[in-house]
């Protein structure tokens, strides 16, 4: 009897259901596989489906999950600061892995260009393989995913705009992960001074996708508002101060966020402090 593929959407919620971070991003990137070659036309139709997906995605026993203000602080310049930077960016890359595979099974009822399916897959598939390089320079390291406590409220943003696509490409993408572009630079180069190669060379790999990631959320959330006719940057000011918890932080790298398809005047007027636009 033959057995209809799991749709899309189901597919995703398989990967938000599995708890350890290594079998997560194995299931993430062979979903990944067989959908890329469904839409090259190299192996039998996935429909995206609907699930149900859990609101919070399952996870290890281990790192324990600390509120932000309780994680420890250590300075970037011991061993001991450098691995508990790789394990922070390893907890960020496992969420992401879930928030991607998140937005396709919670939103897969949403009429949208099958392009948008194909970038969350494709963004899915590269945090899954950027868990695992952080995974990597941790246990060259001698420490591993789980060793240390991690931040709790990574999931807040997803759980905040369960209900609302828009508010989720504000909030994630184009705040979060934009947040990435402005601190990586930094990360790289106290691995390059510390001579840490595989760190450096994991971490470019990194910077250079997430570019792509905040793209797609840009894209698809003008994508939405030229569907309903809304102004961009006034909905995304109110998305943003509904669903973000506190002020955008400059240093902003300004010059990846245009790469990436956000303009200074979406995210200055939300900073903590205001510095005056060229020209203006």
């Amino acid at each position: 009897m033959d057995t209809q593929p799991l749709s899309l959407a189901e597919r995703a919620a398989e990967v938000l259901t599995t708890a350890d971070g290594r079998a997560k991003t194995a299931l993430s990137r062979r979903h990944a596989a067989e959908w890329f070659a469904y839409r090259k036309g190299d192996a039998p139709e996935i429909a995206i489906g609907t699930a149900a997906p859990p609101m919070h995605p399952a996870r290890p026993l281990q790192p324990e999950l600390l509120h932000p203000r309780d994680v420890p602080k250590r300075k970037p310049g011991s061993e001991a600061g450098r691995i508990a930077l790789l394990h922070a960016v390893a907890h960020i890359e496992l969420n992401a892995v879930d928030l991607h595979w998140d937005i396709i099974a919670r939103f897969s009822h949403v009429p949208m260009p099958m392009g948008f399916f194909d970038d969350w897959v494709q963004a899915a598939d590269e945090e899954s393989k950027h868990f695992n390089l952080m995974c990597d320079c941790l246990e060259a390291l001698g420490s591993h995913y789980g060793a240390l406590p991690a931040h709790a409220g990574m999931w807040r943003a997803a759980e905040d705009t369960a209900d609302d696509l828009m508010g989720r490409l504000a909030v994630v993408p184009m705040v979060l992960e934009a947040r990435g572009l402005d601190v990586t630079p930094g990360m790289i180069g106290v691995f390059r001074k510390a001579g840490i190669t595989q760190a450096v060379d994991a971490l470019e790999v990194i910077y250079a996708e997430e570019v792509s990631h905040v793209a797609y959320g840009s894209k698809w959330f003008n994508f939405l508002c030229g569907r309903d006719n809304l102004d961009p940057k006034e909905l995304f000011h109110a998305l943003v101060r509904k669903y973000f918890h506190g002020p955008l932080k400059p240093p902003f790298n300004e010059e990846k966020r245009a790469d990436a398809g956000l303009p200074p005047d979406f995210y200055w007027p939300l900073a903590d402090h205001v510095k005056p636009l060229p020209g203006w």
